[in-house]
């Protein structure tokens, strides 16, 4: 029988293993491209915000909406390409990575969802919202460098250069406003 203790490790290392094999599929460039539509469309609601509620579903709609458009053009990017229809197997692989890209556009209704429930108010899911998209394409960005091999130095400076793409919204906001 596992102790506690011992569950905890195996946990631990369950995590560590997704995390791994989350960062070498495809489904990093797709969370990210996601991530970047969602964080712009949290920097354009925030001008004009409405109820924590709309906001959710707002970002949730645009996911589906971002995702049924990505699988309509991937489906007809490759039919051209291969002149064959798109087969079972190739259809799972579009989904994975279109869910991807939802997960990454839908991940901010997060936080505006706690707000619509009264947790925080809904300047804090704003914040939280733009930070935290900020911090993870950041942290891809150093992640990728550390794989390719860079040094710690050289993975800050091109994290901090992903990083301004979330930057650029956010200040190009702050600066309209």
């Amino acid at each position: 029988m596992r102790t506690p203790s011992s569950l905890s490790v195996l946990r631990s290392m369950q995590m560590r293993d997704a995390i791994v094999a989350h960062l070498g599929s495809r489904q990093v460039s797709r969370v990210l491209y996601g991530s970047i539509i969602g964080l712009a469309l949290v920097v354009a609601l925030e001008a004009h915000p409405p109820r924590a509620g709309v906001v959710a579903v707002t970002l949730v709609a645009t996911a589906v909406a971002v995702g049924l458009a990505e699988l309509y053009a991937d489906i007809v990017g490759t039919e051209t390409r291969t002149r064959a229809r798109v087969g079972r197997r190739q259809l799972v692989e579009m989904l994975d990575e279109i869910g991807a890209v939802a997960t990454g556009v839908a991940f901010p209704s997060i936080f505006f969802l706690l707000a619509a429930a009264g947790a925080i108010d809904l300047d804090a899911a704003f914040t939280v919202a733009k930070w935290s998209g900020l911090a993870l394409i950041t942290t891809y960005g150093f992640v990728a460098a550390r794989f390719t091999g860079a040094t710690v130095l050289g993975s800050l400076r091109r994290a901090g250069i992903a990083g301004l793409i979330a930057a650029f919204l956010i200040v190009i906001k702050a600066l309209l406003h």
